[in-house]
């Protein structure tokens, strides 16, 4: 008996890593953003950071769970990169235990960070379901290839990128929704720019990785080799023998 679980070794073509045209520019965004807001947490300048802070440990947490964010995001984009994992899989490995070492206190830092964070309710349980998933997707990552299911494992770790790459994401869905609200502002928000920027960021909360937890989930299902069925011998007119 089988189940989607079971790892079937099936041959693949193998595809050079240049041909991998999502390869560069993953590296690249992940590298722009981490250059843009890393530092401010890296330099101990609170006056830098874009999250209202209640106190001086309330930095000392956002600082620590950025820092550990960054070197998530750089272990997961090894992670996910084919032609490592095909050419040096010690190393892939090795950027696994590390990804894992830094997702388990960084997940809970977000935690805090989501209950401290000053905004209303939707945007704090946006971020705690975030942080929540995140650690849950990564364990059972690991689980999986501890108990040697890889098909498991590289499904639940896809997931678990999705969530991480969501922090960059979240920039962008900012910014698309403030453009989608601005016709309401003068209207609904009685130009209070401040109003709406609020609104625009509780829905880049929830947007950037719900938006990416579906999209991960499309591409995998998408790959999915339905099993063929081969039935029984036909003769030449047609009817089954």
């Amino acid at each position: 008996m089988s189940n989607e679980s079971t790892d079937v070794s099936r041959p693949s073509r193998v595809v050079p890593w240049w041909r991998r045209p999502w390869v560069v520019p993953l590296w690249l965004i992940c590298a722009a953003f981490l250059a843009w807001r890393t530092p401010a947490y890296l330099g101990l300048t609170p006056e830098a950071s874009l999250v209202v802070l209640r106190s001086h440990a309330h930095y000392l947490m956002l600082s620590a769970h950025v820092i550990l964010g960054t070197v998530a995001l750089a272990a997961c984009c090894l992670q996910v990169w084919p032609w490592l994992r095909r050419h040096h899989p010690q190393l892939h490995m090795i950027t696994g235990r590390v990804y894992l070492a830094v997702v388990l206190p960084g997940a809970l830092l977000a935690l805090v960070s989501a209950a401290l964070q000053d905004v209303p309710v939707p945007g704090k349980i946006g971020n705690a379901a975030l942080a929540i998933l995140w650690l849950i997707t990564t364990v059972h990552g690991f689980v999986a290839i501890r108990r040697g299911r890889v098909v498991d494992h590289r499904r639940w770790m896809i997931r678990s990128f999705a969530l991480c790459f969501s922090i960059v994401l979240n920039r962008v869905w900012t910014a698309v929704m403030m453009v989608v609200l601005l016709p309401f502002l003068d209207g609904y928000y009685g130009g209070d720019v401040g109003a709406l920027f609020l609104d625009a960021a509780i829905a880049a909360i929830w947007l950037s990785w719900v938006v990416n937890l579906i999209a991960a989930e499309w591409w995998m299902q998408r790959r999915r080799r339905p099993a063929r069925i081969v039935g029984p011998p036909r003769r030449a007119d047609g009817a089954a023998e």
